[in-house]
């Protein structure tokens, strides 16, 4: 009988802090505080120190801490943004609702995150901030674009919203540019049970500026300094995400020995494994490698039970939506070229040694039986 293995199995880490959770939760709902209250500061101040910055903010959303951070910082019409085309859609999105450009930049086939080189050819006079995306988990290469934003006197955003305790050089992500931005979605190394965001942050006049600007401007109750919206976090979530916040870097252990095993039990078969530069603490959020017949080799591996998924199947400056920027086909070849042949493989803290297993021997058929399969 085959194992049926899934990409992620949220319900299992529910049932692993069942008690913890539920208690949590109940003791928040008792509070009567339910939005903004004592479970938010808690959490705020926690995450703060976990990721070693002075100010933590929680906001609605992953892509609100990205479209917030800008806004805070000044940045909007007229301005350019330079971040990658080969990301999900809302760190794109974010840049635009603020109200500036996207410039859109390659991709490093190695790490799939920004290309430095290409980077520092985008900067022009509008050019206001860079926003590196540390996919899947991997950093960007951060050294040398903090050293660009500093020449150029541009804001770095870190997109760290798959990248909750990777490191760059022995420092956890997020702190070390001028901002940082998370997403708490359910299915992230640390995620909620719902929608959530957090921006951190050294700047203190920053993070004045986010508290206001998430809550309608208000600098306090009915007084409004600036014309913003609602962009809250909930004191259930927070509840919730402080507990497992104390399992996080076990969690992440768990997914660096798992994305252990596949390197070595996958190695030497025709796909391009995953990549982790020396300077790089990687969390695996997702454990991502390329081949060629992509779809073929989906296939096969749901026929053995082994789910899969496509992060991302086409990169943004292809996207209907994004038109109006102006790129076309060929214009950053390593995204285009990620795009056609990435596949995420199961891996969440709660895979088994078992499934584990599953999934490398249904590689190893779908390989052997792939018409024109290598790497990519």
């Amino acid at each position: 009988m085959k194992m049926k293995v899934p990409v992620v199995d949220l319900a299992r880490q529910y049932a692993a802090l069942r008690q913890e959770l539920e208690t949590a939760v109940l003791a928040a709902m008792a509070s009567g505080r339910y939005i903004l209250g004592p479970e938010v500061e808690a959490f705020e101040s926690e995450f703060a120190a976990y990721v070693g910055a002075r100010h933590a903010v929680a906001v609605g959303s992953g892509t609100e801490a990205l479209r917030l951070s800008l806004l805070a910082a000044g940045i909007g019409r007229g301005d350019e943004v330079i971040t990658v085309s080969f990301t999900a859609v809302p760190t794109v999105a974010a840049i635009m609702a603020a109200g500036a450009r996207p410039v859109l930049v390659d991709i490093d086939p190695r790490t799939c995150t920004m290309d430095v080189e290409q980077a520092r050819a985008a900067v022009g006079p509008r050019t206001a901030a860079i926003v590196p995306v540390h996919l899947y988990g991997h950093p960007a290469d951060l050294g040398p674009l903090l050293e660009l934003a500093g020449q150029r006197g541009l804001l770095l955003v870190e997109d760290a919203c798959q990248a909750h305790g990777s490191t760059y050089r022995g420092r956890r992500v997020g702190a070390l540019g001028h901002v940082g931005c998370f997403s708490f979605y359910p299915t992230k190394n640390l995620g909620g049970m719902g929608d959530g965001g957090m921006v951190v942050t050294d700047d203190d006049s920053l993070a004045c500026k986010l508290r206001m600007l998430r809550n309608h401007g208000q600098r306090r109750r009915f007084y409004h300094v600036y014309n913003s919206l609602n962009s809250r976090f909930d004191d259930l979530q927070a509840a919730a995400l402080r507990v497992k916040l104390r399992y996080l870097d076990a969690w992440n252990e768990r997914r660096r020995h798992l994305a252990a095993f596949y390197r070595q039990s996958l190695a030497g078969l025709p796909l391009t494994l995953p990549e982790e530069m020396p300077w790089a603490g990687h969390n695996y959020h997702l454990f991502v490698v390329r081949v060629e017949e992509r779809d073929s080799f989906r296939r096969r591996l749901a026929r053995t039970g082994v789910d899969s998924d496509v992060h991302y199947p086409v990169p943004v400056h292809l996207q209907p939506a994004y038109r109006r920027l102006g790129y076309r086909r060929g214009a950053l070849p390593q995204s285009e070229r990620a795009a056609e042949r990435v596949v995420t493989l199961p891996l969440f803290p709660e895979l088994t040694e078992a499934e584990a297993e599953a999934v490398v021997e249904s590689v190893q058929r779908a390989l052997a039986v792939c018409p024109g399969s290598r790497s990519g």
